[in-house]
């Protein structure tokens, strides 16, 4: 194993390492043509001006069904003096398209004719010259100017092109990518089943991402096979990809600090490093470099910095080889839904969900971790957090980039609160039966959701709160922190909690009694969330200080994360409800079966959407679906069970 390590020396601001990059690419030229038909030349950008052979239309033609007549002919005519013309002296008969005859200059409309009979018919108002007629040229006239060069074809501008008699069109060439993934424990999905994944292997995906974003912004890649961590190897591989026709070469992985990070010395000694490390996050780790005079680029290998290394520095080149402007996201203004904390001196590019909730938008941050993809596929938006900025104040107006349309952020069901699983089930069956209308569920604890709610952050909030002096759920929590509220509780469903341990129960765990065992390792949810209050008031009741327990400062947000921990073998034990156990084949003790609700403002309850989803839950659709999870009862599932006034 090599001992050395690439230390970030001197790492560049965004902006720095963007201005580096294209002062040494400056792209002019870099990219040849080709000629293509027009029908093919959807998405390809001109290589040069394109210019009409063809007037359109080429005729003087009808633009209405009718005759066509001289229009100085009907000058006079009105209904106290209406005229009879003669058919093929005076007047001709055409349909909409048809060539006007010669010595004819108008269209009277069928709809205004009296017609006499086979060779007559009379009018009763004049035609005023070139009326419901399309003149030569009148679209597009021979030799004008159709579409500069740079243009990026669309399909409207097929039927512009066509009818301008332009055939065939020079298209600049789409730059070809050479996508090189590197890294020991990558694994082919196509050549491995999942159960086939050994610890420690990754499935390799980042380059058919990456391969994807940049056909999207007209480029072609090829996929390099993967290459185990090893400098020679991926040495020879850059090095005869330099020497070929491709234009960007990427190489991910082994582009940070680490002593097998081999693409900053192979890209040293092949050619010339620009850039090692930008302040920013996720994507510090990128790399800038040229060999034989074309941009070679290492890509961090946590998904969400690959991406936003492409982004950041892949596109803009592959745009600049086009000659096409960089597309600029719609920005708007949001209020973030709490305080967000950032470091000092590096620009964030933070994942938000967005949501419409009265006369604002609001943004909840979503996982900051480098390997959470799905920080991306769920987010609306991006807040860029400057490099000068500690972080975002509560309620505090700030710009976000939009990933989705405006008008899908104003279509969704902004859900903050308790983890449930039914809510992606909810959240499926509202697009199943309404495409245009999302439901955005935040998982931040029941205690959380009342809050958002007291805040004006959200629609409802899922919430599953026992007042351990009554057993009841809910309604206490409401009249104590929500007192000046008035609002509606739902019943979503009834669910069990218990234990969730891995198969066969290796540590024989048959109560809550049993977790303050020295050999048996706790995960706990967060301060606020249901479940953690739950779990509390059961160790109250057995009289065990939760000092003794091994982990129960080790916090998770979602059921579906505590049993994950428990499957992985990071814990022995957790709390959780039976649909997560079930849903990753672990065992699972029952402790208790609890109520979760939704808490719907009244000043939300009759708007659309809700409505909406309060007929989805009630649905048997849904309930079926929910009990096919496990562990819940929808006997009471949609019902109003208490309203507060």
């Amino acid at each position: 194993m090599n001992s050395d390590r690439n230390v970030y020396l001197k790492m560049k601001t965004l902006k720095e390492a963007r201005d580096i990059l294209f002062k040494r690419f400056p792209l002019e030229g870099l990219i040849s043509s080709e000629t293509v038909a027009v029908p093919d030349a959807v998405g390809r950008v001109l290589a040069e001006p394109v210019f009409a052979r063809l007037s359109s239309p080429n005729f003087h033609a009808a633009a209405m069904d009718g005759i066509a007549v001289k229009a100085e002919f009907t000058f006079g005519v009105n209904e106290t003096r209406p005229k009879e013309l003669i058919i093929g002296k005076d007047a001709f008969y055409v349909n909409t398209g048809h060539v006007i005859p010669e010595n004819t200059n108008a269209v009277i409309m069928i709809e205004h004719l009296n017609i006499i009979d086979e060779s007559r018919l009379e009018i009763q108002a004049p035609a005023i010259p070139w009326q419901y007629v399309r003149k030569m040229g009148e679209d597009i006239v021979a030799t004008e100017l159709l579409f500069p060069q740079n243009h990026v074809v669309t399909p409207y501008c097929v039927g512009a092109l066509l009818s301008g008699g332009v055939f065939s069109v020079s298209v600049r060439k789409k730059p070809k990518i050479l996508i090189i993934p590197t890294g020991t424990e990558l694994v082919d999905w196509r050549n491995s089943g999942i159960e086939d994944l050994k610890p420690g292997q990754v499935l390799e995906t980042n380059s058919f991402v990456l391969g994807k974003l940049a056909e999207s912004c007209g480029g072609r890649y090829v996929r390099n096979d993967m290459l185990a961590d090893d400098l020679e190897t991926i040495k020879q591989s850059v090095c005869g990809a330099a020497e070929s026709d491709f234009d960007i070469i990427l190489i991910i992985g082994g582009s940070s600090a680490g002593s097998e990070d081999y693409t900053k010395p192979v890209i040293a000694s092949l050619g010339e490093l620009l850039v090692h490390g930008v302040t920013i996050m996720p994507g510090k780790p990128v790399i800038i470099g040229a060999i034989n005079e074309k941009p070679v680029m290492g890509i961090p290998g946590y998904p969400v910095s690959a991406i936003i290394a492409f982004e950041q520095f892949v596109r803009p080149i592959i745009y600049g080889m086009l000659g096409r402007s960089e597309e600029e996201r719609e920005k708007i203004q949001v209020e973030p839904t709490r305080k967000i904390p950032s470091r000092l001196g590096v620009e964030e590019f933070l994942r938000v969900k967005l949501g419409a909730v009265g006369n604002r938008i609001v943004a909840t941050p979503l996982p900051r971790g480098a390997g959470c993809i799905t920080s991306l596929t769920e987010a609306d938006g991006i807040i860029r957090i400057p490099n000068h900025v500690e972080g975002l104040k509560e309620d505090e107006p700030v710009s976000a980039e939009l990933l989705r349309p405006l008008s899908a952020v104003n279509n969704t069901i902004v859900v903050v609160g308790s983890h449930d699983n039914t809510l992606d089930i909810l959240s499926d069956q509202i697009r199943a039966l309404h495409g245009n209308l999302y439901l955005s569920s935040s998982h931040v604890g029941s205690m959380g959701g009342l809050m958002a709610i007291k805040k004006g952050l959200c629609h409802l909030a899922g919430s599953h709160l026992l007042d351990t002096n009554d057993g009841s759920y809910n309604i206490s929590y409401l009249n104590r922190y929500l007192p000046d509220i008035r609002l509606k509780l739902v019943n979503l469903v009834f669910r069990d909690q218990g234990l969730i341990v891995l198969p066969g129960n290796p540590k024989q765990i048959k109560g809550i009694e049993d977790i303050a065992g020295e050999d048996i390792t706790f995960v706990n949810r967060q301060r606020g969330a249901g479940t953690r209050i739950l779990f509390d008031y059961k160790l109250k009741e057995l009289n065990i200080d939760p000092r003794v327990i091994r982990g129960y400062e080790n916090e998770e947000f979602t059921h579906m994360s505590v049993a994950v921990a428990v499957l992985s073998g990071r814990v022995d034990v957790g709390l959780g409800i039976y649909a997560a156990a079930r849903a990753l084949n672990l065992d699972f003790i029952p402790v208790v079966t609890e109520q979760y609700d939704l808490v719907v403002p009244d000043e939300h309850f009759e708007s659309e959407k809700v409505q909406i989803m309060l007929e989805t839950i009630r649905t048997g659709q849904f309930k079926k679906r929910v009990e096919a999870l496990g562990g819940y009862s929808t006997d009471k599932t949609g019902e109003i069970i208490w309203v507060k006034k």
